[in-house]
């Protein structure tokens, strides 16, 4: 199976760097987690450059910077049934398809993807996405090869 287009919304499976473990110094995720694309855009070389915003299933201390996964939608996806959010106070970027991406699971080695969040779900995400952008709150980490 190819690898998927990068679009945004498409739901991946990525070992994400959260800015904490960055700022200390590691340069590898810790852990291979669900990511969501929210924004893809072709830089000056005419490299695809992806934005990705973590799942994760702890609570997060601000409800603002993060947007709940509905169970249904978990089970469309393929995830498990613990409550999860998408954090949208931080975010990584890196060139697509990078050295990050990872399998959904070892039963399916050449899938790399979940699937697409529905609309209105996306639609959500970005809106608080863009709001702790405008206060000032956002977190990026760039990824290299």
């Amino acid at each position: 199976m190819p690898l998927p287009a990068p679009e945004p919304g498409l739901v991946i499976s990525y070992a994400y760097l959260w800015h904490a473990e960055h700022r200390d110094g590691r340069e590898e995720g810790g852990k291979d987690r669900p990511c969501a694309l929210v924004l893809v855009h072709r830089d000056e070389g005419g490299d695809r450059v992806v934005a990705v915003v973590p799942v994760t299933h702890r609570m997060p201390r601000r409800p603002e910077e993060a947007v709940e996964i509905p169970a249904i939608v978990k089970r469309r996806l393929g995830l498990d049934e613990a409550r999860s959010w998408i954090v949208v106070s931080e975010i990584n970027r890196f060139v697509w398809p990078g050295p990050d991406l990872r399998p959904v699971s070892p039963a399916e080695p050449e899938r790399f993807a979940y699937g697409f969040l529905p609309p209105a779900l996306f639609r959500q995400v970005i809106e608080r996405l863009q709001a702790t952008v405008t206060a000032r709150r956002i977190r990026a980490v760039r990824r290299t090869e």
